[in-house]
Parts: C-alpha cells; structure tokens; sequence
C-alpha cells in the first residue's frame, strides 16, 4: 500500500512545490516592479533614485537564487518585448540606454544573493553574528556593487564624452549611502521573513 501510494504522493509534493515557486516569482515581480515606479529624478544624471535594489535584495535573499532570478529576470524580459514594467517605459531602447547596464545585472544580482541565503538558512540554525556580517556582505557586493561593475561603464558608454570617473560621479557615488541604507533594511527583514515563508523547494 504504502509503495503504490509513494510515487502519487512525490508528485503531488512536487506540484505544491511548483505552485508555490510560480506563485512567489509573480509576487516578487510584481514588487519589482512597483518599486520601479517609486523613483526620484536627481536632474544633474539620467539615473533616479529608485527603490530597485531594495526589491532585487529582497527577491534574493527571500525566495533564494533559483526563484529570485527568474521574479527580476521575467520582468527584465517582458521589459524588453515592449511592456512598459519599468515606470512606465518598456522596448528594448531601454535596455539599451543609459540605465540599460544596471537593468541587464539586476537578475545576476538575485540570483548571487540568493545563492548565499540559501546557504545561510539551509540548515535552519539560528541566525548569528557570523550570518548577519556575511549576508550583508553579500548584499553589498551583489546587490550593489556588482550592479554597477556593467551600470556605470554602460552609463558613460551611451553618454557623449563622458569619462568612466565622470559616470561616477553621476551615476554612483551620489547612491551608495541609499544603496547601503536599502541593505541595511533587506539585512533586517530577510532573517525575519525567510523563515515564515513556505519552503519553496524540496
């Protein structure tokens, strides 16, 4: 009994698994995108304070690299068929602006944070010092700034005789203390959260 019962019991964990997977991508994409539309122009550089990296720290570090790549990859894709997802803007003229180099990192960046998460919760042990001071690392290093290793090159790139220290100036020293400020607040809120949330793979 128990053996003939086995294998339908395995699928349909593994359909609650899907479901849940599917479901927690659409949601993390629908935060992204929201926080997109929370943007404040600086008027001196192209690049707006936005509340994205929060979002892509968030989808990292919550739903783990499998999930939290694909809840910013889907939106950076169906971004670049036309819909307008990024506050309000769309086609892939987007992608291939000014900001087009800090868009095209933004699901690497989950998918590296949450590649660190999944191993700092994996074993379901309390949560230290030692993980704090690693997950914040790695939401400074991924979520910030690996985003600006393509962002800023790609910024200067597509603006007329700018210098790489002048797309800098304008495109990343004016953010770093909000950036840090977004991990600080993703560092307090992904121990939190994490475990709450239903386990999303076997």
């Amino acid at each position: 009994m128990s053996t003939s019962s086995s294998p339908s019991y395995t699928t349909a964990n593994r359909s609650v698994y899907s479901i849940r997977g599917i479901v927690f991508t659409a949601l993390f994409a629908a935060v992204f995108i929201a926080f997109s539309w929370l943007r404040v122009p600086l008027g001196f550089t192209a690049v707006p304070i936005t509340l994205q990296t929060l979002a892509i720290m968030l989808a990292g570090g919550l739903l783990g690299a499998f999930y939290g790549f694909w809840s910013i990859a889907i939106v950076v894709l169906l971004t670049a068929t036309g819909l307008p997802l990024f506050h309000g803007n769309g086609g892939i003229s987007l992608l291939l602006g000014k900001t087009g180099g800090f868009i095209w990192m933004y699901p690497f960046a989950a998918l590296f944070i949450g590649f660190v998460s999944d191993r700092l919760f994996r074993n379901g042990s309390k949560f230290n010092l030692t993980k704090y001071i690693t997950l914040f690392a790695a939401l400074m290093v991924f979520g910030v700034a690996l985003v600006y290793v393509t962002g800023v090159p790609w910024y200067a790139h597509t603006s007329d005789n700018m210098s790489l220290q002048q797309a800098l100036v304008g495109a990343c020293y004016p953010f770093l203390p909000g950036d840090t400020v977004k991990a600080v607040v993703a560092l307090i809120l992904i121990p939190i959260l994490r475990p709450l949330l239903p386990k999303l793979r076997p």
